[in-house]
């Protein structure tokens, strides 16, 4: 009897260190689910992000008033040319649904009312680093880089700096310059317009 018991606790204990955890993914439609049942509180500030729920750090007066102060200057300077988007979803695939702080789209008809934006709608991305700066130039960038998004900008409100990515490739950005506050860059979509990296952040 004690041999058939050690034989079975051998197997149980074999088993246990095989097994290896792994995530349980979610798809878009998953996520648009949890959200319709209630399943986040109004605080819970979460984003989809290759099938796993990545949550978003908290939003402090200096990004709020950062994004603010963008919102304005893009409207100011573009107008009806461009919809400017402050921390909606953009729809990437069936698995990455990200939330960036800042995302200038193409003008829609029917103003994406009846359809998230995608990939090929948006002009640009901005997203306000406080707290996330390796984040953002890291895993973010990747994310979209391989979505195609062509301008990617990070705004560091702590160093006042920009850095300013293009060229997206299935490695990453293959363009990447620092900017300082007193520096200016053109938009990928409109050449002709420039912006102060300075104009976009908060008063020192």
């Amino acid at each position: 009897m004690a041999t058939m018991l050690d034989e079975t606790t051998r197997q149980v204990d074999a088993a246990a260190d095989e097994y290896r955890p792994t995530l349980r993914r979610f798809s878009v439609c998953d996520y648009h689910k949890m959200i319709d049942a209630g399943l986040f509180t109004p605080h819970e500030h979460v984003e989809l992000i290759k099938g796993v729920l990545v949550k978003m750090s908290p939003k402090g007066k200096r990004h709020a008033a950062t994004t603010n102060r963008i919102t304005k200057v893009f409207l100011k300077t573009l107008g009806e040319r461009v919809v400017v988007s402050n921390q909606n979803p953009i729809l990437f695939d069936d698995a990455t649904e990200p939330e960036p702080d800042i995302a200038l789209l193409a003008p829609q008809e029917k103003e994406y009312f009846d359809r998230l934006p995608t990939p090929a709608d948006v002009l640009l991305i901005i997203e306000v680093a406080d707290t996330t700066l390796k984040y953002d130039r890291e895993e973010k960038s990747l994310i979209y880089a391989r979505a195609g998004i062509k301008h990617y900008i990070i705004l560091s409100v702590k160093t006042r700096e920009a850095i300013d990515m293009r060229e997206p490739s299935p490695d990453g950005y293959r363009f990447s310059k620092t900017l300082r506050q007193d520096e200016r860059f053109s938009l990928a979509a409109f050449p002709e317009t420039e912006i102060a990296v300075g104009e976009l952040l908060p008063p020192e």
